[in-house]
């Protein structure tokens, strides 16, 4: 079921204002641009199926990283394109977040290298923590408590310093 074409407008203006959020789930699912692009447009096409639904008991942007998160592992899950790991510094997971202001290209490649390490969950939720999002946002979202957030997001962090106190993966 569609939306009215009434609803079109509303629609357009939630989804500009929160376009950010396309682009950073989108991203930490897909390294190829192209494949990118296509999650991108399976969001939205999944945004607008559900739009009658949304009933603004959550913010906007909740329920639209609900459906991109959603949407995303289930293009992972069936492209399934990563099959190597590669180390990342821990220190990059807190400070990639932040825009680049040199040395972009090398941060990307970091985050894709961290992405690709971890499950769907985990995936999920580096992608929520790096976008700025609180840990009650990201369990909200993710339909997990804060605690769980907090404890799963500290043994991601723990995990990395290891792999790259070891130098493996």
């Amino acid at each position: 079921m569609s939306p009215p074409n009434d609803a079109q407008a509303p629609f357009l203006a939630a989804l500009e204002a929160h376009r950010g959020i396309l682009v950073s789930v989108a991203a930490g699912y897909c390294r190829d641009r192209a494949e990118r692009e296509d999650v991108v447009q399976s969001i939205v096409t999944e945004l607008w199926h559900a739009y009658p639904r949304y009933d603004g008991r959550v913010r906007f942007s909740t329920w639209m990283y609900r459906i991109a998160v959603n949407t995303a592992i289930s293009h992972f899950r069936r492209a399934r394109r990563y099959d190597g790991t590669i180390g990342v510094d821990p220190q990059h997971f807190d400070t990639l977040a932040a825009p680049p202001d040199t040395g972009g290209d090398e941060r990307r490649a970091a985050l894709d290298e961290l992405l690709a390490s971890l499950d769907e969950l985990q995936r999920a939720l580096v992608v929520l923590y790096l976008d700025g999002n609180s840990y009650a946002e990201i369990a909200d979202v993710l339909g997990i408590s804060e605690t769980n957030v907090a404890t799963k997001l500290a043994r991601i962090k723990e995990r990395l310093r290891k792999e790259h106190a070891h130098g493996t993966r």
